[in-house]
């Protein structure tokens, strides 16, 4: 029986020139068809830009289980150049143990730091790599290292990382144009450390196959190879596989794992899938899965967090680039949370239920977007109060094809590369897609957010002891008759109900059931003998305040809700 290969995925990333593939180069020994920066843009502007693939092969740790065995670590060396974050937010769906690799001579720089946001969503554990050591002068090295590492862990403190371990490295003493007799430093160290750090993920072949294909190309005599990760499920050979972005089913004629044909691969699985009859220059980077088992969404409902180094406030109907599954494209977001008394109320997990009702935000609610004369009374108040979860309907400006409950990543790629700012927003949990194309009218209304409306106006006299004539709730164009029936408060504490609009001017009739309080009459009449006095007909501006300030008028409070997607626009009162 073969030896037992546990494949762990490790994630190479960090700021652009610090030494990333170097490092993946010093660690391997299998390069896969994608690593070391091949591709000819690559080579010609010196940096990386797609994801690359190498492994490492060791003996199996002892945590690991008794018996022989190799633990292959496949090693995903990440882009750092910052235009290329999106290729990153696609590798670091599949990594199970990240390499954060840190330019010594430098220290944390913009897209370490995003590299950092992308690996607390994405990933469970992290080596600090502290690379180039050899630009350090001798002398000074280790005192240079030591400070660079006290940076490091007080920089990790707040996250999930605290206490990782940091090594430091020269993954190719001398720099790139050095000879290959240069031996690097620190490495072995690092491959220590890594088998330190593995663990056996979580790995299950059942349920629908899906891969994460990186590289497509074709080799004459045999087909067009796939080369990807297995993000769920199994394949074996002679399996139906499914492209969905081009609606195209192929079956699978071999297999290979770095180089050695196999004829299984599952979950977490690093394999070159290859097929006949597929034209390469179709599919750079996609998705393949079981036939039928992808959805292609218009929009979705998903549960998510602010990134907290995100600067300012995420609003409705704002645009971001959000990354689904491998792809990323424009979409317009609207923020909602769940009804004030639902607040603390624990929520389910990765669920969306359409039963409950929704409150509608103009923002993500966080602790700084508060606005400021908020704080200033919650603060007398006590806590500003948050709900546990919020959640936001994305509408995508063109189809994605995606997984359901996959992870969804909210960015501003548009901001400038060079501002020191972080430029990822959100991340989340995609509960809900839409496939049909018209979801604006077939799927939405079943969604219950609300929006909280409140208008207020004044009594202007009395007719009876149970009624009253309000003004300057409505504009002299609303049709008053369909707030007939809603119910109204009095400052002074009585109840109404609105009856009828009284005259052209927008001005109504409220029908108090339990009639007027004696002091509300008083009130009241006070008011309109002075407004009687003033002369007849209605007031100018200037009259009106003056008038307001001597007598207090008696207000009119008028509250419902709305629900967003109804399209009958129902005024509704608890």
């Amino acid at each position: 029986m073969a030896a037992r290969v546990l494949n762990v995925n490790v994630g190479v990333l960090g700021h652009i020139d610090s030494g990333k593939t170097a490092l993946a180069r010093a660690l391997s020994t299998t390069g896969s068809t994608a690593a070391f920066d091949r591709a000819p843009q690559s080579r010609a502007r010196g940096i990386t830009l797609d994801l690359g693939f190498s492994c490492l092969r060791t003996a199996l740790p002892p945590q690991l289980g008794p018996g022989p065995g190799e633990l292959q670590f496949t090693l995903v060396d990440c882009p750092g150049h910052a235009s290329l974050i999106r290729t990153i937010i696609g590798g670091a769906q599949i990594i199970d143990l990240m390499m954060l690799v840190i330019d010594v001579t430098k220290g944390m720089q913009t897209q370490s730091a995003e590299c950092l946001v992308i690996g607390q969503i994405a990933c469970q554990k992290m080596v600090v790599v502290l690379n180039k050591i050899d630009l350090l002068p001798e002398g000074k090295r280790q005192s240079a290292i030591e400070k660079m590492t006290k940076k490091m862990q007080k920089t990790l403190e707040n996250t999930k990382f605290s206490g990782c371990p940091i090594v430091a490295v020269a993954a190719k003493p001398g720099g790139p144009e050095a000879p290959e007799s240069e031996n690097p430093l620190g490495v072995s160290e690092l491959i220590e450390v890594l088998k330190s750090q593995a663990y056996l993920p979580s790995r299950d072949p059942s349920g629908h196959f899906l891969m994460a294909v990186d590289h497509c190309f074709s080799i004459k005599g045999q087909g067009t190879v796939m080369t990807g990760t297995i993000l769920s499920g199994s394949v074996s050979l002679g399996d139906n596989v499914e492209i969905p972005a081009l609606k195209v089913t192929k079956k699978v004629k071999s297999m290979q794992m770095f180089h050695t044909p196999v004829t299984y691969a599952m979950q977490g699985d690093r394999v070159g899938v290859c097929v006949t009859q597929f034209d390469p220059k179709l599919l750079e980077r996609g998705l393949i899965c079981t036939p039928d088992s992808l959805h292609t969404i218009h929009a979705a409902i998903i549960s998510l967090k602010k990134i907290q180094y995100f600067r300012g406030a995420l609003q409705t109907k704002a645009k971001f680039h959000i990354t689904v599954g491998h792809e990323t494209v424009m979409g317009r977001v609207m923020f909602f949370s769940p009804a004030p008394a639902d607040f603390n109320e624990e929520i389910q997990e990765n669920v969306f239920d359409f039963e409950k009702d929704y409150l509608y935000q103009e923002q993500y609610l966080s602790k700084d977007s508060v606005s400021s004369e908020e704080n200033k009374e919650n603060d007398q108040a006590g806590e500003v109060q948050l709900p546990k979860q919020q959640w936001a309907l994305l509408e995508f400006e063109k189809p994605v094809t995606c997984p359901k409950l996959c992870l969804v990543i909210g960015s501003k790629l548009d901001t400038d590369i060079h501002a020191n700012t972080c430029r990822l927003a959100f991340h989340g949990v995609l509960l809900q897609g839409m496939e049909d194309k018209n979801y604006t009218e077939t799927f939405l209304p079943k969604l219950k957010v609300y929006k909280q409306k409140h208008k207020e106006g004044q009594v202007e006299r009395v007719m009876d002891d149970y009624s009253v004539i309000g003004r300057s709730l409505f504009k002299k164009e609303t049709n008053i008759q369909i707030f007939v029936g809603l119910k109204v408060k009095l400052s002074t504490g009585e109840d109404g109900i609105i009856d009828g609009g009284f005259g052209q001017s927008g001005k109504f009739k409220i029908r108090i059931p339990d009639g007027l309080k004696p002091d509300t009459k008083m009130l009241l009449n006070a008011a309109s003998k002075k407004k009687s006095k003033g002369g007849k007909g209605d007031l100018t501006k200037e009259d009106e305040s003056s008038k307001n300030d001597s007598a207090q008028p008696v207000t009119i409070s008028l509250s419902f809700k709305r629900y967003v997607f109804d399209t009958q626009k129902k005024m509704i009162q608890s």
